[in-house]
């Protein structure tokens, strides 16, 4: 059988921190009111000159160095990302301009925080159904240039980052086992930028309303997030008709820490098999799945034959999950 196969890895983080302190100085809110609501300590912010093409492009070279692969070879590039540097054209592009004079099909996936895994999940369709030999799977978000920095409720959360995963085609046990996709438009609402689209131009009016800033109810978003994301992970365990007890490592999207818990509760996962670092980066977006992933890999917890299943749920509202069985 045809199986994508993660031949490449790699991330990019920017390396400005902004930690709750930083935060106090300028916003009424506290390091306990944080770290007890969300486990964030510090995030990453771009700096100057830093976009969401220049990131991802980053995270791409490395990934394509772990895969020995040169950027020419690429069949397709998808990035997922929810700020890229224009409307238009896609960021996919722009990556494609900044690895080289490089010819292949490229596009942007704007699915939330899930884009990650809608991204794989396409990569991994293209692979085995033949159409693609290789393809470079790119999460990138500057979250810190929507985030109202006048709203505590949101501006704490959030952080930069990049990360990428190069798929090929492979015919052994190893690869992309399931993945499991679903969203619900109903609430759209409860995460969204109001303004800059076609149902609401920038104006002079959209701009003193701070209506081209991240939305969000909270409280809403959470009740949905601590069901969606654990229902993610059995429906793509059953599509791989795999149990619980047969997932080596999740790895879910770091949006929230009493979120993971949670998840972590439900499947009877010790600590050493879920992987955590919202403490150091905050909620990374489509980026936080990558970023994680490489953390397991570095530590030894993402080994060859290991079945790892990647989570996530965001804005659409969207979720799914992505289920692997590590090693080329």
């Amino acid at each position: 059988m045809r199986r994508a196969v993660v031949a490449g890895l790699g991330t990019y983080l920017p390396e400005t921190r902004l930690t709750n302190q930083d935060l106090e100085r300028f916003m009424d809110t506290t390091d306990e009111w944080i770290v007890s609501r969300t486990g964030i300590r510090e995030r990453r912010l771009a700096g100057p000159g830093e976009t969401a093409s220049s990131m991802g492009a980053e995270a791409s070279r490395r990934a394509l160095q772990a895969a020995e692969i040169k950027a020419d070879a690429l069949d397709w590039v998808i990035c997922a990302t929810n700020t890229g540097d224009t409307v238009f054209p896609a960021t996919a592009t722009r990556i494609l301009n900044r690895l080289g004079r490089v010819q292949a099909a490229a596009f942007d996936v704007q699915a939330g925080c899930t884009g990650f895994i809608y991204g794989v999940a396409l990569g991994a369709s293209l692979i085995e159904s033949g159409v693609a030999g290789r393809v470079l799977v790119v999460g990138t978000d500057v979250l810190s240039s929507i985030v109202d920095w006048e709203d505590r409720s949101t501006a704490v959360l959030f952080g930069d980052g990049a990360g990428a995963v190069v798929l090929t085609a492979g015919s052994g046990t190893r690869g992309v086992l399931a993945s499991y996709l679903n969203a619900d438009g109903t609430g759209g609402p409860l995460l969204m930028m109001p303004a800059g689209g076609s149902a609401m131009p920038a104006s002079s009016a959209s701009i003193a309303r701070r209506q081209h800033f991240l939305k969000m109810s909270g409280n809403d978003v959470f009740r949905f997030a601590v069901k969606a994301l654990p229902d993610a992970v059995d429906a793509v365990l059953r599509r791989a008709e795999l149990g619980a007890g047969d997932m080596d490592l999740l790895v879910p999207h770091q949006a929230n820490l009493r979120i993971i818990d949670a998840a972590s509760r439900r499947f009877g996962l010790s600590p050493e098999q879920v992987v955590v670092n919202i403490e150091r980066l905050g909620n990374t977006s489509v980026a936080s799945i990558p970023l994680a992933l490489e953390e397991a890999v570095l530590d030894g917890r993402a080994a060859d034959d290991r079945v790892i299943v990647m989570a996530a749920f965001g804005a659409g509202l969207t979720w799914g999950a992505t289920a692997v069985r590590w090693g080329r």
